[in-house]
Order: structure tokens, then C-alpha cells, then sequence
């Protein structure tokens, strides 16, 4: 509970929309698994659609993986995804938002919804992370992202913490 005090003086930072500026040539398994730690949309993101999943279907992860990998697959082919920092600054937002607000979606809108968020940070880290042992890296660390929201969904303050995520959205679009 004392680190969630800090959050609101965390959002306040001034932070870059791109993923993680400077790593454009990581490499290795250890780089792919920090990659999504260390990037705050990323890691929000996350956590969100994690804890929005508790709500809807077990099913949204493992398409969320997919969709990550395929836009990490995208990326690492040198295709930028249009709209990228804005997509990524916009899935903060909403998945913040869904998560707070307890959303109960059809299935395919769900799902569509996850998906794109998905592809746009999947495509974020494939053009940061070109090598195939940094995206099994990054895929981990973000089922790890994934289940842990899963888990906090179960806690009280999880729609708070949703807030939060959303708010940090809304500083992600304005920067």
C-alpha cells in the first residue's frame, strides 16, 4: 500500500511515449526479459489488461501473447505498426479505464480490443529487440506482467490502481 502513495508522484515524471529510448540494439534472453520491466507504458499496460481479463475470459491472455508476438515479429521484420507511440499511450488509457471501470465486453470486442493494444507493444519491443532469444525473454516477462494482474484483480483497490493506470495514460497522450 505504501508504494501505490508513490504512484501519483511517479506519473508525474516526465516520461518519453516510446518504449525504451537508447535500446534500440538490445540482445540476449537477460534484455528481453528486463524490456517490458523497464518501460512504465509497458508495464502498466500489462498489468491492466491483466487485471481486465480477470473480468472477462482466461482466454484474453494467451491472444494477448500472441498478439504481442506477432507485433514483436512485425517489428523485428522492420515494419513500424502507424500510430505507434500514440497507440501505445492510448492502450495505457484504455486498458487503465477498463480495468477501473470493471467493463464486461462480448468476447470478439474483448478480444479485438486486446489484440491491437497487444500488437502495438509487441511491435514497440520487435523493433527495439532483434534477436529470437530477446523476444522469448520479453514474452516471458510479460506473461509474468500478465498474471500478476490477474492476481492484483483479486485485490480491493484493484479498480483503483485501474485509475491510476489511466491517468498515467492520459500523461503518456500528453507528452
Amino acid at each position: 500500500m505504501r508504494a501505490l502513495r508513490l504512484l501519483p508522484l511517479v506519473l508525474c515524471l516526465p516520461l518519453p511515449v516510446l518504449a525504451h529510448p537508447g535500446h534500440a540494439h538490445s540482445a540476449g534472453f537477460a534484455a528481453g526479459l528486463l524490456h517490458p520491466l523497464t518501460g512504465l507504458d509497458h508495464l502498466l499496460a500489462l498489468l491492466a489488461i491483466g487485471i481486465w481479463s480477470a473480468r472477462q475470459s482466461p482466454r484474453l491472455l494467451p491472444l494477448a501473447l500472441a498478439a504481442l508476438a506477432a507485433g514483436a515479429a512485425i517489428g523485428q521484420a522492420g515494419l513500424r505498426l502507424p500510430a505507434l507511440e500514440g497507440g501505445i499511450a492510448l492502450s495505457v488509457l484504455v486498458a487503465g479505464a477498463l480495468a477501473a471501470a470493471a467493463v464486461r465486453l462480448p468476447g470478439l470486442a474483448a478480444g479485438a480490443i486486446v489484440a491491437g493494444f497487444a500488437l502495438w507493444h509487441g511491435n514497440a519491443h520487435g523493433l527495439e529487440l532483434r534477436q529470437a532469444s530477446a523476444s522469448a525473454g520479453f514474452l516471458l516477462a510479460s506473461a509474468g506482467l500478465l498474471m500478476t494482474g490477474r492476481r492484483l484483480s483479486c485485490w480491493p483497490q484493484a479498480r483503483m490502481l485501474g485509475g491510476a493506470v489511466a491517468a498515467a495514460g492520459c500523461v503518456l497522450l500528453a507528452a
